[in-house]
């Protein structure tokens, strides 16, 4: 896909940035920016994408490459918000190497970033119903799961445990711990 990227291709830009949104977008809101900054960073680090994915060595390193880019963004929002408010306050620049991002913090996107790729890989019943029962605040009962996938309700529990065995097999295989 990087590839293709690189060489112009619309469809693999779209299908790249669809596969990683959410971790570039989930970093500046565990980092406390509002849903606007989050959309900001992510605009700012989609151009800086198609900047510098031509001089990405390893297209493996891509996940890494957006965690650490989206994160040093939020640092400089953050610079740039306390310095136009008069603050004299010495954030640590991005630039720098003191400004790595937190391992706990780091080793969490990583982990969401394998669940997202993981949850892509099955059927759209299966990653709409584990969506349904388990990513939704608060969940949705088997018998609104089951109207809304067209299944009867005793069949629930049964494909539940077979999408769920389909993403432990899928999350294994990416290495998730």
């Amino acid at each position: 896909m990087v590839r293709e990227c690189c060489q112009g291709n619309q469809a693999a830009w779209s299908a790249l940035l669809d596969k990683y949104k959410n971790l570039i977008f989930s970093i500046p809101v565990k980092s406390g920016l509002s849903r606007d900054d989050a959309a900001d960073i992510f605009q700012a680090v989609s151009l800086d994408l198609l900047a510098d994915l031509p001089k990405l060595r390893d297209p493996k390193a891509l996940p890494k490459w957006l965690i650490q880019t989206s994160y040093h963004k939020c640092l400089r929002w953050e610079k740039d918000r306390f310095t136009s408010l008069g603050d004299d306050i010495d954030l640590k620049s991005e630039e720098g190497s003191s400004a790595h991002i937190p391992e706990k913090m780091l080793y969490q996107l990583q982990q969401e970033q394998f669940v997202r790729e993981a949850m892509s890989g099955l059927s759209p019943r299966c990653r709409r119903m584990i969506a349904m029962l388990f990513f939704e605040s608060p969940p949705r009962p088997y018998q609104v799961v089951a109207k809304e996938l067209g299944l009867a309700t005793g069949s629930i529990g049964f494909i539940r445990g077979r999408c769920l065995g389909k993403l432990r097999q899928a999350l294994e295989k990416k290495g998730f711990k």
